[in-house]
Formats: structure tokens, C-alpha cells, sequence
């Protein structure tokens, strides 16, 4: 709901007298109340798109009894039911009952009601409940979304906004185990900025900041939404790509080495033209350990290879063999041999 529209309260109740003492008390500030006569026709309210801001439910109402519906819904299933649909866009819930019933206490130590109330109670009492219950709901809302940041801060790089090393290694071994179900491919590539050592010398770290958030910000725009993009050291960048073989992977390497780096970076007026190294391993199932070990070998050959230099690992080249001296049996001479 946004923060300046108009709460909308639902009232659940067959009670004539009941909805005609409790509607004002709930539409006061312009509040839009909407009214519900059965469990059938409140559940499908309380689970439609647009959840209310807080609903009020009568423990005497009624099932419906509508075509195709079950033969009986009493207001525990309507509130089980509510709560198993509305899944992340939590709401409170008020029950109207004159009997505190065991079965409504455990509701209320499970968190499926979040206050219960009279029926013959005053209507300020009761608007001084529902307040305070909305309030509760407000604290509690702020609480989640505190500690969902919290838990989000800790997977993000701070510098670039991308996922650290850990939450990398983490996502892969999901990932892993996916492709393992599914027999699929996945293909990692690790990059690292050419020189960024004389960049931070000759230009200050500030300027190599930004220019590590331009990086990361030009790699995710070309990168699925399903892709995975982590800073993986402190000029090192990790994908991994779900689905995509090893020639995919090369082409999308090709692809980073053009459209991210083939641009100069404009930073304090100056125009900066970056490059990098590659180096790409397939999964095929295997430790994540085991494959971002096999990314950083790759890379390390790319490297040794020169600037803008792609790697795959299995593709390494032969290395020449270093001679070796023994003694001739005969002349005793020092030969070499390859």
C-alpha cells in the first residue's frame, strides 16, 4: 500500500447489527471498508492481489457453500488458508470472538491472528485495538525489512554492488547441484583488469573505485537475469552462467572484452581504456571448489599470454619440455635431452 493512500479495512461477518456498529468505527479518516458476508467469498478476498491493511473476522461466519468449493470451511481453515496464500505480503488479522478458546490462543502464540477482540466491544476501545495492532504490524514490517537488509549487505560487495567471493562460492554449489538434477551445463569465467596496479598508482584509488563500478555496472548489463556476477578479488570478476557451454561462454567473453572494455571510461574528465584477461571452466557437475580452481589456472595462462587474452581451462597449451643433463655411459660427456 502506498504511504498517502487510504487503508482498506475487510470486515468478515453475517451479523447485521455487528457490521452496522462496526463499519463506521473502521471507515473514520476515509477509510474503505469492505464487507463480507462468508468464509468463502472473505478467503477469496484476503487472497486476491491487493491485500487489505487489516481484516477483521467474525468467528460465527458462515460458509458459503459456493459451486465447486469444499462442503464445509470453518474460520480456523479460512484463517490457515489465508495465511498459506498471502505468502510475503503478511497483513494483520483481527478475530471478533466473546469465547477465548484454546484453539484461538494457539492462533495468537502462532503469529495466525494477530489480536482477538470482543464483540460487544466499545467502538474506541476497539479503534484503539485495531491502532495498536496496526502499529505492532508497522514495527514488525520495518523489523523484517532490517534484517533482510542486513542479510543483503553482507552478500553484496560493498564497493561495486555485485555478490562478494563467499556469496559466489555459495550461489555456485546451488547452482551445482541444479545442473547435477537436471544433467545441464554451466560455465564460469573469471576476469581480471590488465595493469590495474599501474592504474591505482598513476590515478589514486578513488578514480580505481570508479572505474571498478563501471566495470561491474557495464558486465551486468549484458548478462541474463538468471546470470550470476561476483567480485571475485580486488580487480577480479567471477560469472557463472547457468546453462551455457563452454563455446557460449568463450563467445561471452569475446562480447565483455568489446562492449566492457573496448569503451573508454570516462572518470573526472579523463577518458581511461581498460582491458582484461579471461579465463573460463565448464562445471560439468564438479565441486565449485574444484571449479573456480580450474578458472583461476586458465586465467593465469591468459595472462601469461598477453592483454585481452581468453583462456579455457582443458585448453591449455603443451608446455615445452625443460632439457634435462645426464652422463654419456661411454664419454662421459653432459648431453641434453628433450
Amino acid at each position: 500500500m502506498l504511504a498517502n493512500s487510504k487503508p482498506v479495512y475487510l470486515l468478515a461477518s453475517p451479523d447485521p447489527a455487528l457490521l452496522a456498529d462496526l463499519e463506521p468505527v473502521l471507515a473514520v479518516d476515509g477509510a474503505r471498508v469492505e464487507i463480507f458476508l462468508s468464509a468463502e467469498t472473505a478467503l477469496l478476498a484476503l487472497t486476491a492481489a491487493h491485500a487489505p491493511t487489516l481484516a477483521l473476522i467474525d468467528v460465527n461466519l458462515p460458509d458459503a457453500n459456493l459451486p465447486g468449493s469444499s462442503p464445509t470451511l470453518s474460520v480456523g481453515q479460512l484463517l490457515a488458508a489465508a495465511r498459506a496464500e498471502a505468502v510475503g505480503r503478511r497483513y494483520p488479522i483481527v478475530l471478533i470472538s466473546d469465547t477465548v478458546t484454546q484453539e484461538w490462543i494457539d492462533r495468537l502464540a502462532e503469529g495466525v491472528i494477530d489480536d482477538l477482540v470482543p464483540r460487544s466491544a466499545e467502538p474506541a476501545f476497539l479503534r484503539l485495538r485495531l491502532q495498536a495492532v496496526l502499529r505492532e504490524h508497522r514495527r514488525s514490517r520495518e523489523l523484517e525489512m532490517l534484517r533482510e537488509a542486513t542479510a543483503l549487505n553482507a552478500q553484496i560487495d560493498r564497493l561495486t554492488g555485485v555478490y562478494n567471493r563467499e556469496t559466489m562460492l555459495s550461489m555456485m554449489f546451488r547452482e551445482t547441484d541444479r545442473v547435477q538434477r537436471m544433467n545441464s551445463s554451466l560455465c564460469v569465467i573469471l576476469f581480471d583488469i590488465d595493469d590495474f596496479g599501474h592504474w591505482n598508482s598513476r590515478l589514486g584509488s578513488e578514480t580505481c573505485d570508479e572505474l571498478l563500478c563501471q566495470v561491474a555496472t557495464r558486465t551486468a548489463r549484458l548478462l541474463r537475469s538468471y546470470d550470476l556476477l561476483g567480485r571475485a578479488g580486488m580487480d577480479e570478476f567471477l560469472i557463472a552462467l547457468p546453462g551455457c557451454s563452454s563455446v557460449n561462454a568463450v563467445m561471452m567473453a569475446e562480447r565483455l572484452r568489446m562492449d566492457v572494455f573496448s569503451v573508454p571510461f570516462r572518470v573526472n574528465g579523463d577518458a581511461i581504456r581498460l582491458s582484461a584477461c579471461f579465463g573460463i571452466a565448464s562445471s560439468m557437475g564438479r565441486s565449485p571448489i574444484v571449479v573456480l580452481r580450474e578458472t583461476e589456472q586458465a586465467l593465469l595462462v591468459a595472462k601469461s599470454s598477453g592483454p585481452e587474452s581468453i583462456q579455457c581451462a582443458g585448453d591449455f597449451p603443451e608446455p615445452n619440455a625443460a632439457p634435462v643433463a645426464f652422463l654419456s655411459s661411454t664419454s662421459e660427456d653432459e648431453l641434453l635431452a628433450w
